[in-house]
Protein backbone atom coordinates (compact mmCIF):
# COMPACT_ATOMS: atom_id res chain seq x y z
CA UNK A 1 0.00 0.00 0.00
CA UNK A 2 1.09 3.42 -1.02
CA UNK A 3 -0.48 6.55 1.27
CA UNK A 4 -0.23 9.96 0.22
CA UNK A 5 0.05 11.98 3.18
CA UNK A 6 -2.74 14.81 3.55
CA UNK A 7 -4.29 16.69 6.33
CA UNK A 8 -6.04 14.67 8.44
CA UNK A 9 -10.05 15.04 9.17
CA UNK A 10 -12.90 13.12 10.78
CA UNK A 11 -15.83 12.83 8.79
CA UNK A 12 -17.43 15.29 11.20
CA UNK A 13 -15.45 17.52 9.41
CA UNK A 14 -16.04 19.37 5.78
CA UNK A 15 -13.89 17.06 3.97
CA UNK A 16 -13.82 13.06 4.76
CA UNK A 17 -10.51 11.10 4.51
CA UNK A 18 -10.94 9.17 1.12
CA UNK A 19 -9.43 5.75 0.20
CA UNK A 20 -8.12 6.12 -3.45
CA UNK A 21 -8.37 2.17 -5.27
CA UNK A 22 -7.11 1.70 -8.62
CA UNK A 23 -3.61 1.04 -10.28
CA UNK A 24 -0.96 3.34 -9.46
CA UNK A 25 2.61 1.49 -10.22
CA UNK A 26 2.38 4.09 -13.32
CA UNK A 27 4.23 6.77 -10.33
CA UNK A 28 6.93 4.06 -10.41
CA UNK A 29 7.80 4.71 -13.75
CA UNK A 30 7.72 8.94 -13.55
CA UNK A 31 4.26 8.89 -15.16
CA UNK A 32 0.98 9.65 -13.00
CA UNK A 33 -2.33 8.29 -13.74
CA UNK A 34 -5.60 9.94 -13.79
CA UNK A 35 -5.98 8.39 -9.83
CA UNK A 36 -2.50 9.78 -8.82
CA UNK A 37 -3.29 13.31 -9.84
CA UNK A 38 -7.29 13.07 -8.50
CA UNK A 39 -5.03 12.55 -5.05
CA UNK A 40 -2.40 15.13 -5.74
CA UNK A 41 -5.33 17.30 -6.59
CA UNK A 42 -7.66 16.73 -3.20
CA UNK A 43 -4.25 16.69 -1.14
CA UNK A 44 -3.28 20.49 -2.37
CA UNK A 45 -6.97 21.06 -1.48
CA UNK A 46 -6.55 19.65 1.85
CA UNK A 47 -8.21 16.30 1.66
CA UNK A 48 -6.10 13.73 3.34
CA UNK A 49 -5.85 10.55 1.26
CA UNK A 50 -4.99 6.74 1.03
CA UNK A 51 -3.92 5.04 -2.21
CA UNK A 52 -3.96 1.27 -3.05
CA UNK A 53 -2.16 -0.20 -4.90
CA UNK A 54 1.36 0.63 -6.48
CA UNK A 55 2.01 -3.62 -7.19
CA UNK A 56 2.53 -4.19 -10.54
CA UNK A 57 1.57 -8.34 -10.32
CA UNK A 58 -2.38 -8.56 -10.55
CA UNK A 59 -2.29 -11.03 -7.27
CA UNK A 60 0.08 -9.02 -5.37
CA UNK A 61 -2.17 -5.64 -6.12
CA UNK A 62 -5.27 -7.43 -4.97
CA UNK A 63 -3.73 -8.64 -1.98
CA UNK A 64 -2.94 -4.85 -1.48
CA UNK A 65 -5.97 -3.35 -1.86
CA UNK A 66 -7.76 -6.13 0.49
CA UNK A 67 -5.05 -5.49 3.19
CA UNK A 68 -5.28 -2.11 2.81
CA UNK A 69 -9.10 -1.86 3.02
CA UNK A 70 -9.09 -3.64 6.05
CA UNK A 71 -5.94 -2.35 8.06
CA UNK A 72 -6.19 0.91 7.57
CA UNK A 73 -10.23 0.75 7.99
CA UNK A 74 -10.15 3.65 11.11
CA UNK A 75 -7.69 5.95 8.45
CA UNK A 76 -10.69 6.08 5.94
CA UNK A 77 -14.46 7.51 5.80
CA UNK A 78 -14.97 6.55 1.91
CA UNK A 79 -13.62 4.89 -0.94
CA UNK A 80 -13.26 5.46 -4.77
CA UNK A 81 -12.91 2.15 -6.89
CA UNK A 82 -11.55 2.50 -10.55
CA UNK A 83 -13.66 -0.03 -13.00
CA UNK A 84 -12.19 -1.61 -15.77
CA UNK A 85 -13.12 -4.80 -17.75
CA UNK A 86 -11.14 -7.79 -17.78
CA UNK A 87 -9.56 -9.12 -14.80
CA UNK A 88 -9.46 -5.98 -12.89
CA UNK A 89 -12.90 -6.02 -13.42
CA UNK A 90 -13.07 -9.13 -10.58
CA UNK A 91 -10.67 -7.31 -8.68
CA UNK A 92 -13.24 -4.48 -8.49
CA UNK A 93 -16.09 -6.81 -7.43
CA UNK A 94 -13.69 -8.29 -4.27
CA UNK A 95 -12.38 -5.02 -3.35
CA UNK A 96 -16.16 -3.66 -3.07
CA UNK A 97 -17.45 -6.75 -1.42
CA UNK A 98 -14.71 -5.97 1.30
CA UNK A 99 -15.86 -2.29 1.58
CA UNK A 100 -19.10 -3.25 2.52
CA UNK A 101 -17.77 -5.99 4.83
CA UNK A 102 -16.22 -2.65 6.69
CA UNK A 103 -19.18 -0.61 6.50
CA UNK A 104 -17.40 1.57 4.20
CA UNK A 105 -19.46 3.80 1.81
CA UNK A 106 -17.99 4.02 -1.87
CA UNK A 107 -18.46 5.42 -5.35
CA UNK A 108 -16.80 3.90 -8.53
CA UNK A 109 -15.65 5.58 -12.00
CA UNK A 110 -16.02 3.30 -14.78
CA UNK A 111 -12.76 3.53 -16.94
CA UNK A 112 -12.37 1.13 -18.80
CA UNK A 113 -13.16 1.88 -23.11
CA UNK A 114 -13.82 -2.40 -23.42
CA UNK A 115 -16.78 -2.05 -20.47
CA UNK A 116 -19.66 -2.23 -23.08
CA UNK A 117 -18.38 -5.43 -24.83
CA UNK A 118 -17.35 -6.73 -21.72
CA UNK A 119 -20.56 -6.28 -19.95
CA UNK A 120 -22.22 -8.85 -22.54
CA UNK A 121 -20.07 -11.02 -21.84
CA UNK A 122 -20.63 -11.70 -18.37
CA UNK A 123 -24.42 -11.41 -17.49
CA UNK A 124 -25.15 -9.80 -14.30
CA UNK A 125 -22.07 -8.98 -12.74
CA UNK A 126 -21.83 -5.44 -14.12
CA UNK A 127 -24.98 -3.99 -13.24
CA UNK A 128 -24.66 -5.83 -10.08
CA UNK A 129 -21.48 -4.02 -9.23
CA UNK A 130 -23.63 -0.92 -10.65
CA UNK A 131 -26.15 -0.88 -8.19
CA UNK A 132 -24.11 -1.63 -4.94
CA UNK A 133 -23.19 2.00 -4.63
CA UNK A 134 -25.08 5.19 -4.73
CA UNK A 135 -22.79 7.18 -6.83
CA UNK A 136 -20.90 5.62 -10.43
CA UNK A 137 -19.22 8.52 -12.40
CA UNK A 138 -18.09 7.73 -16.26
CA UNK A 139 -15.24 10.35 -17.49
CA UNK A 140 -16.78 10.07 -21.71
CA UNK A 141 -19.71 10.48 -23.17
CA UNK A 142 -19.39 7.09 -25.11
CA UNK A 143 -19.60 5.34 -21.96
CA UNK A 144 -22.11 6.60 -20.98
CA UNK A 145 -24.56 6.27 -23.60
CA UNK A 146 -22.75 2.79 -23.88
CA UNK A 147 -23.28 1.81 -20.17
CA UNK A 148 -26.34 3.67 -19.03
CA UNK A 149 -28.94 0.62 -20.85
CA UNK A 150 -27.03 -1.34 -16.95
CA UNK A 151 -27.51 1.99 -14.72
CA UNK A 152 -30.00 4.84 -15.31
CA UNK A 153 -28.25 7.77 -13.12
CA UNK A 154 -24.72 7.86 -13.67
CA UNK A 155 -22.94 11.05 -13.16
CA UNK A 156 -20.87 12.35 -16.49
CA UNK A 157 -17.28 13.71 -14.87
CA UNK A 158 -14.40 14.17 -17.79
CA UNK A 159 -10.74 13.76 -16.73
CA UNK A 160 -8.80 16.74 -15.85
CA UNK A 161 -6.43 18.19 -16.78
CA UNK A 162 -4.10 21.37 -15.50
CA UNK A 163 -4.43 23.60 -17.90
CA UNK A 164 -1.90 26.18 -17.00
CA UNK A 165 0.92 23.84 -17.62
CA UNK A 166 0.39 23.36 -21.06
CA UNK A 167 1.70 26.12 -23.54
CA UNK A 168 -0.67 26.28 -25.73
CA UNK A 169 0.93 27.17 -30.03
CA UNK A 170 -1.17 27.92 -32.48
CA UNK A 171 -0.55 25.60 -35.07
CA UNK A 172 -1.38 27.41 -38.32
CA UNK A 173 1.37 26.08 -40.74
CA UNK A 174 2.56 22.84 -38.58
CA UNK A 175 5.80 20.83 -39.67
CA UNK A 176 6.16 17.04 -40.35
CA UNK A 177 7.04 16.54 -36.45
CA UNK A 178 5.20 13.80 -35.31
CA UNK A 179 4.76 12.92 -31.25
CA UNK A 180 2.56 9.89 -29.81
CA UNK A 181 2.05 9.31 -26.51
CA UNK A 182 0.32 6.16 -24.97
CA UNK A 183 1.98 3.00 -23.67
CA UNK A 184 3.41 0.66 -25.34
CA UNK A 185 0.63 -2.16 -25.32
CA UNK A 186 -1.37 -4.01 -28.03
CA UNK A 187 -4.85 -2.10 -27.48
CA UNK A 188 -3.14 1.35 -28.58
CA UNK A 189 -1.14 0.08 -31.47
CA UNK A 190 1.84 1.79 -31.22
CA UNK A 191 2.90 0.02 -35.05
CA UNK A 192 0.27 1.87 -37.17
CA UNK A 193 2.27 5.17 -35.84
CA UNK A 194 5.82 3.48 -37.64
CA UNK A 195 3.79 2.43 -40.67
CA UNK A 196 2.44 6.03 -40.90
CA UNK A 197 5.78 7.48 -41.19
CA UNK A 198 7.47 4.74 -43.59
CA UNK A 199 4.01 5.57 -45.99
CA UNK A 200 4.77 9.67 -45.55
CA UNK A 201 8.90 9.26 -46.13
CA UNK A 202 7.63 8.51 -49.37
CA UNK A 203 6.51 12.61 -49.83
CA UNK A 204 8.17 14.46 -47.36
CA UNK A 205 11.60 12.97 -46.45
CA UNK A 206 12.06 14.99 -43.59
CA UNK A 207 9.50 13.57 -41.40
CA UNK A 208 10.48 12.48 -37.42
CA UNK A 209 8.42 10.79 -35.16
CA UNK A 210 8.68 11.18 -31.63
CA UNK A 211 6.91 8.10 -29.17
CA UNK A 212 6.56 8.72 -25.94
CA UNK A 213 5.72 5.72 -22.81
CA UNK A 214 6.49 3.16 -21.36
CA UNK A 215 6.92 -0.88 -22.16
CA UNK A 216 3.49 -2.96 -20.66
CA UNK A 217 5.44 -5.98 -21.39
CA UNK A 218 3.39 -7.29 -24.46
CA UNK A 219 6.30 -6.99 -26.67
CA UNK A 220 4.43 -4.02 -28.78
CA UNK A 221 7.48 -2.25 -28.05
CA UNK A 222 9.24 -4.41 -29.64
CA UNK A 223 7.14 -5.25 -32.42
CA UNK A 224 7.57 -1.43 -33.15
CA UNK A 225 11.32 -0.91 -33.17
CA UNK A 226 11.96 -4.18 -35.28
CA UNK A 227 9.05 -2.89 -37.66
CA UNK A 228 10.74 0.51 -38.21
CA UNK A 229 14.66 -1.70 -38.50
CA UNK A 230 12.60 -3.24 -41.09
CA UNK A 231 11.21 -1.09 -43.18
CA UNK A 232 14.18 1.93 -42.87
CA UNK A 233 12.83 4.68 -41.02
CA UNK A 234 14.66 4.09 -37.57
CA UNK A 235 15.82 7.33 -38.25
CA UNK A 236 13.12 8.95 -38.07
CA UNK A 237 11.52 7.31 -35.36
CA UNK A 238 12.88 8.54 -31.49
CA UNK A 239 11.29 5.79 -28.68
CA UNK A 240 12.17 7.96 -25.43
CA UNK A 241 10.73 5.40 -23.19
CA UNK A 242 8.75 6.83 -20.22
CA UNK A 243 8.36 10.56 -19.65
CA UNK A 244 7.63 11.77 -16.04
CA UNK A 245 4.12 14.41 -16.32
CA UNK A 246 5.98 17.33 -16.05
CA UNK A 247 8.07 16.51 -18.93
CA UNK A 248 4.90 15.89 -21.37
CA UNK A 249 4.43 19.36 -22.08
CA UNK A 250 7.40 20.76 -23.19
CA UNK A 251 7.89 16.99 -25.43
CA UNK A 252 4.76 17.09 -27.04
CA UNK A 253 5.49 21.02 -27.80
CA UNK A 254 8.64 19.44 -29.87
CA UNK A 255 5.86 18.24 -32.67
CA UNK A 256 2.86 20.10 -34.54
CA UNK A 257 0.95 16.96 -35.25
CA UNK A 258 -0.30 14.24 -32.28
CA UNK A 259 -1.19 10.64 -33.90
CA UNK A 260 -3.20 8.91 -31.66
CA UNK A 261 -3.38 4.70 -33.32
CA UNK A 262 -5.67 2.86 -30.59
CA UNK A 263 -7.47 -0.04 -30.87
CA UNK A 264 -9.82 0.24 -28.07
CA UNK A 265 -9.89 3.74 -26.48
CA UNK A 266 -12.38 6.17 -24.51
CA UNK A 267 -11.26 9.57 -23.37
CA UNK A 268 -7.46 9.42 -23.40
CA UNK A 269 -5.54 11.97 -20.96
CA UNK A 270 -2.95 11.90 -23.57
CA UNK A 271 -5.05 13.45 -26.30
CA UNK A 272 -6.53 15.96 -23.89
CA UNK A 273 -2.81 16.86 -23.43
CA UNK A 274 -2.21 17.00 -26.95
CA UNK A 275 -5.33 19.37 -27.70
CA UNK A 276 -4.27 21.49 -25.00
CA UNK A 277 -1.09 22.46 -26.49
CA UNK A 278 -2.77 23.20 -29.85
CA UNK A 279 -1.50 20.23 -31.26
CA UNK A 280 -2.71 18.93 -34.82
CA UNK A 281 -4.72 15.43 -33.67
CA UNK A 282 -5.10 12.55 -36.20
CA UNK A 283 -6.79 9.48 -34.39
CA UNK A 284 -8.31 6.37 -35.88
CA UNK A 285 -12.12 7.08 -34.86
CA UNK A 286 -12.94 3.89 -32.28
CA UNK A 287 -14.55 3.74 -29.05
CA UNK A 288 -15.23 7.35 -27.26
CA UNK A 289 -13.14 9.10 -29.66
CA UNK A 290 -15.67 10.47 -31.63
CA UNK A 291 -17.61 11.16 -28.86
CA UNK A 292 -14.19 13.51 -27.73
CA UNK A 293 -13.12 14.84 -30.76
CA UNK A 294 -15.12 16.18 -33.76
CA UNK A 295 -13.84 15.34 -37.43
CA UNK A 296 -12.49 18.73 -39.53
CA UNK A 297 -13.40 20.49 -36.51
CA UNK A 298 -10.83 19.46 -34.26
CA UNK A 299 -9.33 16.70 -35.03
CA UNK A 300 -9.01 14.20 -38.08
CA UNK A 301 -10.44 10.96 -37.80
CA UNK A 302 -10.09 7.98 -39.72
CA UNK A 303 -10.35 3.90 -39.72
CA UNK A 304 -9.33 1.96 -37.55
CA UNK A 305 -5.64 0.30 -38.35
CA UNK A 306 -5.64 2.25 -41.76
CA UNK A 307 -2.14 3.82 -42.33
CA UNK A 308 -2.98 5.24 -45.65
CA UNK A 309 -6.07 6.70 -43.75
CA UNK A 310 -3.59 8.49 -41.54
CA UNK A 311 -0.27 9.62 -43.54
CA UNK A 312 -3.18 11.39 -45.91
CA UNK A 313 -4.94 12.80 -42.95
CA UNK A 314 -1.18 14.14 -42.20
CA UNK A 315 -0.16 15.20 -45.67
CA UNK A 316 -3.91 17.18 -45.28
CA UNK A 317 -2.31 19.29 -42.31
CA UNK A 318 0.70 20.53 -43.93
CA UNK A 319 -0.91 21.65 -47.22
CA UNK A 320 -4.50 22.25 -46.91
CA UNK A 321 -5.15 25.93 -46.54
CA UNK A 322 -6.86 27.25 -42.44
CA UNK A 323 -6.91 23.45 -41.89
CA UNK A 324 -4.63 22.86 -39.12
CA UNK A 325 -4.90 26.51 -37.69
CA UNK A 326 -8.98 25.83 -37.39
CA UNK A 327 -8.27 21.93 -35.41
CA UNK A 328 -5.57 23.52 -33.27
CA UNK A 329 -7.88 26.63 -32.41
CA UNK A 330 -11.01 24.61 -32.31
CA UNK A 331 -8.91 21.41 -29.74
CA UNK A 332 -7.76 23.79 -26.73
CA UNK A 333 -10.95 25.68 -26.82
CA UNK A 334 -13.22 22.24 -26.12
CA UNK A 335 -10.56 21.19 -23.41
CA UNK A 336 -10.25 24.51 -21.44
CA UNK A 337 -13.96 22.26 -19.78
CA UNK A 338 -11.81 20.15 -18.51
CA UNK A 339 -9.41 22.31 -16.52
CA UNK A 340 -8.92 21.15 -12.91
CA UNK A 341 -10.29 24.27 -11.23
CA UNK A 342 -13.66 23.21 -12.68
CA UNK A 343 -13.75 18.93 -12.47
CA UNK A 344 -11.97 19.53 -8.89
CA UNK A 345 -14.90 20.67 -6.87
CA UNK A 346 -17.53 18.36 -8.65
CA UNK A 347 -15.08 15.40 -7.49
CA UNK A 348 -14.87 16.97 -3.84
CA UNK A 349 -19.12 17.18 -3.78
CA UNK A 350 -19.68 13.40 -4.59
CA UNK A 351 -17.00 12.33 -2.34
CA UNK A 352 -18.51 14.57 -0.02
CA UNK A 353 -22.15 12.97 -0.64
CA UNK A 354 -20.83 9.67 -0.49
CA UNK A 355 -19.13 9.48 2.68
CA UNK A 356 -22.74 10.39 4.11
CA UNK A 357 -24.07 7.64 2.90
CA UNK A 358 -24.06 4.14 4.07
CA UNK A 359 -22.56 1.27 2.33
CA UNK A 360 -25.31 -0.68 0.93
Amino acid sequence: MHQEQGQTKSLSSARPRVLLVGSYFSGLSGMRGVGQDLALALQTAGWSVLLTSARRGRIARLIDFLFTVWRYRHQYDVAHVDVYSGPAFTWAEIVCWALRWVKKPYMLTLRGGNLPSFVQRTGQRVPRLLQSTSIVTIPSTYLLEQMRPYREELVLLPNPLDLSKYSFKHREHPTSRLVWLRSFHNIYNPSLAVQVVALLLQNLPHVQLIMMGPDRGDKSLQTAKKLASELGVMDSVTFTGPVTKDEIPRLLNQGDIMLNTPRVDNTPVSVLEGMACGLCIVSTKVGGIPYLLEDQSDALLVPDGDAGAMAKAVQRLLTEDGLAGRLSRNAREKVEQFDWSIILPKWEQLLGDTAKRRSV
